[in-house]
């Protein structure tokens, strides 16, 4: 059986289903953890001059090393408005 014509069978209930279950576990996700590495630093906050002899603190995330999540970006919006 193709694997197309595997998938086309399957509910469009189910499908909404699974798809509203992995919305509500990022979301849970992103109100427990809502900071992230950040990507330029590796979640350092420290990055090497470009001497490379010392380091300096990452201009991204001002030394932190964390970034906000998106889905927690968005919640904090929504939560924001009246």
């Amino acid at each position: 059986m193709d694997t197309l014509t595997a998938a086309s069978d399957l509910p469009v209930g189910t499908v909404a289903l699974v798809a509203a279950a992995l919305i509500a576990v990022y979301a849970a996700a992103c109100v427990i953890y809502p900071l992230t590495a950040h990507g330029r630093c590796n979640g350092t906050g420290k990055l090497r001059s470009p001497g490379g002899k010392a380091w300096r603190r990452c201009p991204g995330c001002k030394g932190t090393g964390t970034k906000p999540r998106l889905g927690a970006r968005l919640l904090n919006t929504t939560r924001r408005r009246p």
